[in-house]
């Protein structure tokens, strides 16, 4: 991360009040604090207060209106991640007491808020349309990782809407049945959404895509444009690496030799499959060490590591330099390509299907469907401008309910699994383990967490379970005053080769009717800030593991001044100041955040199977698993095909 000592605190407007919740700092979920918001019957968060249990304080947030607004950290905080992890370390039930029923039934539970869980609600009451449905999450907003997030800029009329999670509609020609479906019942209009981008404001001030070669890598800060028709021999003269460098990145983009000669192209592709992009740069191509720090976190806003845990198949398929030379076919993807790179090779949608706050909006409509007076609105057009009313999530007299900062603590068939017809659900209400009786359970929560839920589970489907070790990362929205230091530079978008924030970036200017976006660059905005904490040269798996302790121990301070000091050294040339044009600042941390995907070198047992995931997701008795992890991909229809098929599963 960055040197706090690089710029002072002051300098960068630490001391200066914007909103924020300085609170939630992340080292209170090592020190275990347990912290919890609403309680049972209650969709909107209680007032301020607190209890203990045992010897552990439950800070309880104020009441302040709708959660998207809420600045500072945001998504996994303390009061999400404490119970979860306090069953994991096996403090829990130590100071919980006996479980308290409620006296509530339901035909069917869901365990996860997020895209997958509500999907599982709809797709349920779509064919039992008499049916009631709880469902339980542990954070205090509705949509798991598909979050909104609202700023109130002076001077604005209305909010200033932006996204802190699942945030795009990608690629909508190759989705699956279920998502397409979804689209299809909740009115969204592709052509008409991909109509309310403006491609063009961006390119048309003179602004585009660049790379800011950091001081973490090159000693020094170096930006870099990369306006589009420029070749690479010459924006490669510009960066501040090694002359020998500069040659080999000119000829790894323009004319790279078969590395692999009298190698039939099968054989090619199966090197590739043994080795990361950078072994494949460094031994392999023997490029100057430069190169490799150039590209290291090319794939990080994708996948959540960088290039020193992506595979070089993958990186062949994704158009990284270095391949030309090898003759490969690419018309059709290799036998070791990742599923969603054969899933959406070379297909040709634009990247135009976004709402402002992300895929947030799908949750907010099909909420809005189930539960009588939440949404003002429902439809595409409207969800974003919409009022919202979060005391109506949870009211008994809904058939659907949803019942926020209500973490699960155990789901268990009442009797044998090949038996049971019902199952009971317990939560922690912030007092005590409440239980509900569900004649149908889905768990759409992540699968590390579901054996301690679920401790009757054969062991061997436990440990598929624990495999799905997800990635880490950083999602921040932060407002400015404007942006006119972004025009300045010619800039929109940043990659950064090696500091903690791997992109910078303006966000996507999406206005729908009655939600205009900033088109002058006078205006506040959002940006976005992205970082994926892996520590990718231990392998996506237990770099995940490293990186989400570590994440976990950085308090919000830390993250803050991170953001302002990246921005500084990014806008400072452009007369950006961080302390009087950074209004507020919003952290959506996701210690547990992309879905793992299979991939080369790191699954040898990929392409061929078996496949942990296919035992992960196994039914046990009334309990199905949905969620990303049992595809697995960090993709919204994946969600979305995997709450149709646990569906399925416990209505057969």
């Amino acid at each position: 991360m960055s040197d706090m000592n690089s710029h002072s605190a002051r300098d960068l407007g630490m001391n200066r009040p914007i909103t924020r919740r300085d609170f939630l700092d992340g080292v209170a979920v090592v020190a275990g604090t347990m912290a919890l918001g609403a309680s049972a019957g209650c969709g909107a968060p209680r007032p301020g207060g607190s209890a203990v249990i045992g010897s552990q304080a439950l800070l309880v947030p104020q009441d302040v209106g709708s959660p998207a607004s809420l600045t500072g950290l945001r998504g996994g905080t303390p009061e999400a991640l404490s119970v979860p992890h306090a069953l994991r370390d096996g403090r829990f039930w130590e100071h919980a007491g006996s479980p308290v029923p409620t006296g509530e039934h339901y035909d069917l539970v869901v365990v996860g808020g997020g895209i997958s869980g509500v999907s599982a609600a709809f797709e349920w009451r779509r064919q039992s349309p008499e049916a009631r449905i709880l469902i339980l999450d542990n954070h205090d907003e509705i949509g798991g990782h598909a979050r909104r997030n609202e700023f109130r800029p002076a001077g604005r009329d209305g909010v200033l809407v932006g996204c802190g999670g699942s945030r795009s509609i990608r690629l909508p020609s190759v989705w699956t049945p279920e998502g397409k479906e979804l689209l299809d019942l909740l009115g969204v209009k592709l052509e008409k959404l991909g109509g309310y981008l403006d491609e063009h404001l961006y390119a048309g001030l003179g602004m585009h895509r660049s790379v800011m070669c950091d001081r973490e890598t090159f000693r020094a800060d170096h930006l870099v444009r990369l306006t589009p028709g420029v070749e690479p021999r010459q924006w490669v003269q510009r960066l501040p690496v090694a002359e020998q460098a500069k040659k080999d990145l000119v000829m790894l983009h323009e004319n790279p030799p078969d590395w692999f000669p009298g190698l039939s192209p099968e054989r090619k592709e199966e090197r590739l499959a043994e080795v990361t992009y950078s072994d494949f740069l460094l031994r392999v191509c023997r490029v100057h060490p430069d190169v490799e720090l150039f590209f290291r976190t090319m794939p990080s806003v994708a996948w959540g590591y960088g290039t020193q845990a992506f595979g070089a198949i993958d990186a062949w398929g994704s158009d990284y330099p270095g391949f030309g030379g090898l003759g490969l076919d690419a018309g059709k993807p290799s036998r070791f390509s990742s599923p969603s790179l054969k899933k959406e090779w070379k297909v040709a949608d634009r990247n135009v299907y976004h709402f402002p706050e992300g895929n947030q909006a799908l949750v907010r409509m099909m909420l809005g469907r189930m539960i009588p007076g939440f949404a003002g609105s429902t439809t595409m057009d409207g969800i974003t401008t919409a009022a919202f009313d979060y005391g109506r999530l949870d009211l008994p007299a809904n058939r659907v309910r949803f019942r926020l900062s209500s973490p699960v603590v155990f789901a268990r068939n009442n009797g044998s699994p090949d038996t049971a017809t019902t199952a009971t659900v317990g939560y922690f209400d912030g007092h005590r383990v409440s239980t509900v009786h569900a004649g149908a359970v889905v768990l759409a929560c992540w699968n590390m967490v579901i054996p301690y839920l679920v401790p009757e589970l054969p062991e061997n489907q436990k440990q598929a379970l624990r495999d799905a070790v997800k990635m880490p990362v950083l999602d921040a929205a932060v407002q400015l005053r404007g942006w006119e230091a972004w025009r300045r530079l010619g800039i929109d978008r940043t990659r950064w080769t090696g500091a903690y924030w791997c992109l910078s970036e303006l966000d996507h200017p999406v206005g729908l009717p009655g939600y205009q976006h900033p088109k002058d660059p006078g205006e506040p905005i959002s940006v976005r800030m992205l970082a994926a904490p892996c520590q990718s040269e231990l392998g996506p798996g237990p770099g995940a593991a490293v990186g989400r302790q570590e994440l976990l121990s950085t308090p919000y301070s830390r993250l803050e001044y991170s953001i302002r000091d990246q921005l500084a050294r990014l806008l400072g040339p452009g007369g950006f100041d961080p302390a009087t044009d950074v209004e507020a600042i919003t952290v959506n941390r996701w210690g547990h955040g992309y879905s793992p995907e299979y991939c080369r070198p790191w699954h040898s047992f990929y392409p061929d199977g078996p496949f942990p995931a296919d035992t992960a997701r196994r039914r046990f008795g009334r309990i199905a698993i949905a969620n990303c992890d049992s595809v697995p991909a960090a993709r919204a229809d994946a969600a979305i095909s995997a709450a149709h098929l646990a569906v399925a599963e416990l209505r057969t």
